[in-house]
């Protein structure tokens, strides 16, 4: 009777938990049992195991195998169990030396030809492993993944034979780091947007301090063109964010694609989504939209469109940037701190307001059109503005707009500012430092009272105004608040729907 100990990872959100695969063999009756709460690719593990033993020229005990997964109450998901196991299972037969095994963490999904194909998720658990004891082995096809992950000990191997070489003493090459990220694939500019200076002014003021943003305009006046634009201004990622968005991604089937390596994520969900689908969820959780916009934007398309229910679950979300999901065995967490840019249309058939005269909704229509959009999520949007027609003069005229990369410049210049005076965007400020940091002058201050007063505004407008307000003091490089960035602030917030 034998024992062997490898070791891997498990998923949980974007925890990586270690597991220890231990294989016991016992007398009795031929049999590989799995323990340890494994889901059905686990299980399904033992008749890939086999084959792929005996493709490589080994032996299958005949003996009862026992694979126990520890922690028991960690539910083990997907395939990358398959090759520690096979692993200890030569170990515990000692057609392998096992002296080295506990040294080692090793992930791979087994072919039946004993080839080892790439894992789902396995960025999270390098990301986890970094700066343990322990040196890694993984698949090739993940190696470009994890060239990503700095100061990671681990090695590479396409197939078992080629593992179990490296056991008796034949290394097995190291990963390399990942080179040539840069991709040439250009963001859209702003240059190719015609007019519309205040609905530019506010994706401009948006990007500089992470203010959620609302148009509201006629069908083809630009909405969704300048929402696809904003990316274009943003600073690209640090290191470290750009590492936690790809994690994220690479949980998802389609994985992370290496072309958008430091690029900020923009999501565009259809307005049908469920809402699993833009928060996250399943029976194994899995990621939603608002989590791959981690660090990016949410682009939410005829907002209105959205059932209600699912645009609710978004209020926690934009306060906390974090979604937590609850299911009966297992409680995840994901980070969700994006930015939501929306576009609606002003009633149902889109031209209520246009000078063509050709809107025919009711006022009753109108509002109930609009109250699809509860208050409280509105009370969440810090820019509301119209986008109007551009009339056929004003897309004749020659375009003298600013390109992206003069309004980046400044984007960049006013986070800077914010990040060197309190660590974080004015999106982000808590009420506490709003009070501290975003105090308005005399006279600026009698406005906004004004505002509150005859606009009947919420406390959480009240903040979110004054730190819009600072986002606007900080791209003119201003000190204090004054009267002229609190009138823009309520102008911007105080679109009239009426």
């Amino acid at each position: 009777m034998d024992l062997a100990v490898i070791y891997c990872r498990g998923l949980e959100g974007l925890n990586s938990p270690p597991v220890k695969v231990e294989v016991f063999l016992s007398g009795g009756l031929p049999a590989l049992n799995i323990v340890g709460l494994p889901e059905t690719a686990v299980r399904e593990s033992k008749d890939r195991v086999r084959s792929a033993l005996k493709s490589a020229g080994f032996e299958v005990p005949v003996s009862r195998i026992t694979v126990n997964l520890a922690p028991a109450d960690l539910p083990k998901q997907g395939g990358r169990f398959d090759l520690p196991i096979a692993i200890a299972i030569l170990a515990a037969t000692r057609q392998i030396p096992a002296g080295e095994l506990p040294n080692y963490e090793v992930y791979g999904e087994l072919s039946l030809d004993g080839s080892i194909n790439p894992v789902r998720g396995l960025l999270p658990s390098l990301l986890a492993a970094r700066d343990g004891s322990r040196e890694l082995i993984i698949p090739t096809g993940n190696q470009a993944v994890a060239g990503l992950v700095s100061g990671l000990a681990a090695r590479t191997a396409s197939q078992l034979l080629a593992v179990c070489k490296h056991f008796r003493g034949e290394a097995l090459p190291r990963c390399p780091p990942a080179e040539n990220l840069s991709s040439a694939r250009p963001a859209p500019d702003l240059l190719d947007v015609r007019g519309q200076l205040l609905a530019r002014r506010a994706l401009e003021i948006a990007a500089a301090g992470g203010h959620s943003l609302l148009m509201i305009g006629p069908p083809g006046s630009g909405k969704t063109m300048l929402a696809k634009r904003l990316p274009g201004i943003l600073p690209g990622l640090n290191d470290a964010d750009a590492l936690e968005c790809a994690a994220i991604a690479s949980l998802t089937r389609g994985g992370f694609n290496l072309r958008n390596w430091k690029r900020r994520p923009f999501r565009c969900p259809h307005h049908t989504a469920s809402a699993a689908a833009l928060v996250g969820g399943g029976r194994d959780p899995q990621p939603g939209e608002i989590s791959l916009a981690h660090h990016g934007v949410l682009f939410l398309d005829e907002l209105p469109e959205f059932p209600r229910h699912v645009l609710e679950t978004l209020r926690e979300p934009m306060e906390s940037g974090e979604v937590h999901i609850a299911r009966v065995s297992r409680r995840v967490r994901f980070p969700a701190a994006f930015q939501m840019i929306a576009a609606m249309n002003p009633c149902p058939c889109g031209y209520l307001g246009d000078p063509s005269g050709r809107c025919h909704c009711s006022a009753q229509l109108v509002q109930r059109y609009r109250q699809r959009l509860s208050g409280p999520l509105l009370d969440r949007v810090d820019i509301q503005v119209p986008v109007p027609r551009l009339a056929v003069e004003e897309l004749q005229e020659k375009n003298v707009a600013e390109a992206s990369r003069e309004v980046a410049t400044r984007v960049l210049a006013a986070r800077g500012v914010q990040f060197g005076r309190q660590d974080c965007l004015n999106a982000q400020l808590a009420p506490a430092r709003v009070d501290e940091l975003c105090r308005p002058g005399k006279k600026a201050g009698a406005l906004l009272s004004v505002a509150m007063t005859r606009l009947s505004l919420s406390a959480r407008v009240y903040h979110r105004l004054l730190r819009l307000a600072r986002t606007i003091a900080d791209l003119d490089g201003a000190a204090e608040l004054g009267i002229a960035h609190v009138s823009e602030a309520i102008t911007l917030r105080n679109l009239d729907r009426s």
